[in-house]
């Protein structure tokens, strides 16, 4: 499966930013796929994650209550809804498909490109 990622930008601390990825090749309904992201000069880290059934997901303890990583099988889409930003959120995100291994924080077979996401104080 091909991923791309778009929605970054620049947002002011306290705004919202939904960023999407558009999955093109075969579906990605049935899955686990998550969201990573990487700030300048650190690791990549993961952020949030939805299971294969979409009956799960995790979150970053950082971005719990604030991120929402939903599924849209029929578009063959996957967002992240963020809120309630703050400028420690700046960082590239990455969408990425499925899953290695049952570690939903783990390593992934497919990534997308990154998009930039910029959140000033």
């Amino acid at each position: 499966v091909q991923l791309q990622a778009s929605g970054g930008g620049l947002v002011q601390a306290g705004g919202s930013l939904r960023l999407s990825c558009a999955g093109s090749g075969r579906s990605i309904s049935n899955t686990g796929m998550a969201w990573f992201r990487q700030a300048p000069g650190m690791r990549r880290e993961f952020v949030a994650a939805i299971s294969w059934s979409g009956g799960s997901t995790n979150y970053l303890d950082s971005v719990k209550g604030r991120f929402n990583i939903v599924r849209d099988g029929a578009k063959n889409m996957l967002y992240l809804q963020m809120n309630k930003l703050k400028p420690e959120d700046t960082a590239v995100y990455h969408c990425a498909a499925d899953p290695i291994s049952n570690d939903y924080d783990g390593p992934y077979v497919n990534w997308g490109q990154g998009t930039q996401v910029t959140v000033s104080s």
